[in-house]
């Protein structure tokens, strides 16, 4: 039996950030005790994987990013180009291994945090607390009995959804045999994919040098792929648009997102809460979840440090989240083309303002300027759709893999989040 102040199920982004932030106590304020309590190394636990989000200059875990990029490139359908600067935003890749070697450093040279291991199987409210109950490695029980417990495994199944849409990927880290690369530019979006017939496709490629990248092949749709299917895009992204010649596969990424309206409950009973993605710290427009664990992260621990109840706060606005419902129905319904639809975003808003507003970050009348850039027409109609429609249960599909691998061929590929 093991007793904490608070209880942190899953070491992964959201549940790590918290254990930061909680110890990262405001003057007058100490760290409480926590036991962070992680998956044994085998299913259970998460792969590395990698993270990407935009933020200023001189970030907190700046010292463990592979890479950063000022300049930022969308491409049409037709190959025509938007190139711009987000400033004073930088777009950010950081693997999940390196932030947790910096984070983890910093947890170490705290006392008060326990890290455990063991596949949890039970969180249920006991009086004035709260019990997580699992079994290690060993096959042995482990019980935690804390004050405050935070959930952050993903759920067995989504909240009832009037649309769900899968985002799922495949990406290539890959060396070349010559420079192909332009080490300060990233493909955010590159559109010279073929497109779904509900939904839409894109390559993502971030440069690391002149030889090395990350290359990623993305759809938003209904249903996922076989990975021959993901190859042969990668493939073809890589050998016909991008241009490279002989190559490695150094390392190999893959994932599948839910994009959905459904809401998410961040609170399973009085003294337990959920947090990241399964808290709906994923944008449900785009899929980018770790600027917002970090937000709901700090929220919590002032909430804690104040002697308030720690329930997270909403991961998204309300009128940001309305939003999301009426673009991914639109996108579902083939309503809009999903390739010109982003394209004439980028096209059409300042690159710094359109990131603040896939980000949440923005205020009313930035969101209707850049509402009015968006096929009004089709919009319009899908808001009065939307509050006809059922909502239904989904199986939910985001499990993330990543495996060292040695390919050659002709080719390259994209697209983490």
């Amino acid at each position: 039996m093991h007793d904490a102040e608070i209880a942190i199920v899953g070491a992964g982004a959201a549940g790590l950030s918290l254990a930061h932030r909680l110890c990262a106590a405001p003057p007058g304020r100490t760290c409480p005790s926590i036991a962070l309590i992680d998956a044994p190394p085998g299913p259970a636990r998460p792969p590395e994987r990698t993270w990407c989000f935009w933020e200023e200059r001189d970030g907190e875990f700046d010292a463990a990013l592979s890479g950063a990029w000022d300049t930022l490139r969308v491409r049409a359908p037709d190959g025509t180009a938007v190139v711009g600067s987000p400033a004073p935003l930088r777009y950010k890749m950081l693997r999940s291994g390196s932030f947790e070697d910096l984070v983890t450093a910093r947890l170490d040279r705290e006392p008060r945090v326990r890290r455990l291991e063991a596949e949890v199987i039970d969180v249920r409210d006991l009086p004035g607390g709260a019990e997580v109950r699992g079994v290690t490695a060993q096959g042995n029980s482990l019980t935690v009995r804390a004050r405050w417990v935070f959930d952050s495994r993903p759920l067995r199944t989504l909240p009832p959804a009037r649309t769900t849409l899968l985002q799922h990927f495949r990406g290539w880290f890959l060396h070349t045999d010559r420079p192909v690369f332009e080490p300060r530019l990233a493909d955010l979006m590159d559109f010279r994919t073929p497109q779904p017939a509900h939904g839409l496709s894109f390559a993502y490629v971030l440069p690391t040098t002149p030889y090395d990248a990350l290359v990623e092949y993305t759809e938003f749709s209904r249903a996922t792929l076989d990975e021959h299917a993901y190859d042969a895009a990668l493939r073809a992204h890589v050998t016909h648009r991008l241009g490279a010649g002989r190559f490695e596969v150094v390392r190999v990424e893959q994932g599948v997102i839910p994009m959905t309206d459904a809401r998410f409950p961040r609170r399973a009973g009085r003294s337990v809460f959920r947090i990241g993605t399964a808290g709906g710290a994923t944008r449900p427009s785009t899929g980018y979840t770790f600027a917002t664990v970090q937000r709901q992260a700090r929220a919590i621990a002032s909430a804690y440090h104040q002697g308030r109840t720690p329930v997270p706060p909403p991961a998204h606005a309300r009128r940001a989240l309305a939003m999301d419902a009426v673009m991914l129905r639109a996108l579902d319904a083939g309503r809009v083309d999903g390739a010109a639809f982003f394209t004439g975003l980028f096209r059409t808003v300042p690159m710094e303002r359109l990131l603040r507003f896939l980000d949440g970050r923005t205020r009313w009348h930035e969101d209707f300027r850049v509402g009015l850039r968006t096929p009004v027409r089709p919009m319009l109609r899908t808001v009065a759709e939307l509050p006809l429609l059922p909502r239904a249960a989904r199986l939910p599909r985001h499990t993330a893999t990543a495996s060292p691998g040695a390919a050659t061929g002709d080719e390259r590929k994209e697209t983490p989040r």
